[in-house]
């Protein structure tokens, strides 16, 4: 006789890779989610309201309609050992400039480089078209002020071993 096994139910129990943008200064040795008890003291903290409740409770990051300014609000308010102020830097995200960006269908827009205090984007003037943006990786805090003023909804931050959605 052969057993029925549900799936979905199995799922359940597994360990997934947790691919949600997570609040700066996370210790790289802790999985969050083990850890984080979902108390939300870090969304109430955060100034620029960036930390949102997420999946299952979980806080989130994400850069709708500001930037992170890594004030460090959210690691000291969390009662749990999950973060650390210490970390240099605060997480690994970076911006990733998508094929949908204005500039590159031959329209003029600047509003990332704009928003970019690190100036870690840059528009380099062709003949003939608008100029295209260049990240600059190794400038990049992961900020995330260059999300919110694109037009195009062509910049996310993503981790640098994941590719974006």
């Amino acid at each position: 006789m052969k057993e029925n096994i549900n799936l979905s139910r199995r799922r359940l129990f597994s360990r997934r890779k947790d691919n949600a943008l997570r609040p700066p200064f996370v210790r790289d040795d802790v999985e969050f989610t083990d850890l984080c008890s979902r108390c939300g003291d870090c969304i109430t903290v955060c100034e620029t309201k960036i930390i949102v409740k997420g999946e299952a409770g979980f806080p989130e990051v994400r850069f709708d309609n500001a930037e992170c300014t890594f004030c460090g609000e959210c690691a000291k308010v969390c009662p749990e050992p999950i973060f650390s102020l210490d970390k240099s830097p605060p997480w690994t995200l970076e911006a990733s400039i998508q094929e949908s960006c204005l500039a590159h269908r031959g329209i003029w827009c600047q509003s990332c480089k704009d928003a970019c205090d690190v100036s870690a984007i840059r528009f380099t003037p062709t003949l003939g078209r608008a100029p295209t943006p260049e990240l600059l990786l190794d400038a990049c805090t992961g900020c995330g002020a260059c999300v919110a003023p694109c037009p195009a909804d062509a910049i996310v931050m993503i981790k640098p071993q994941t590719t974006p959605q």
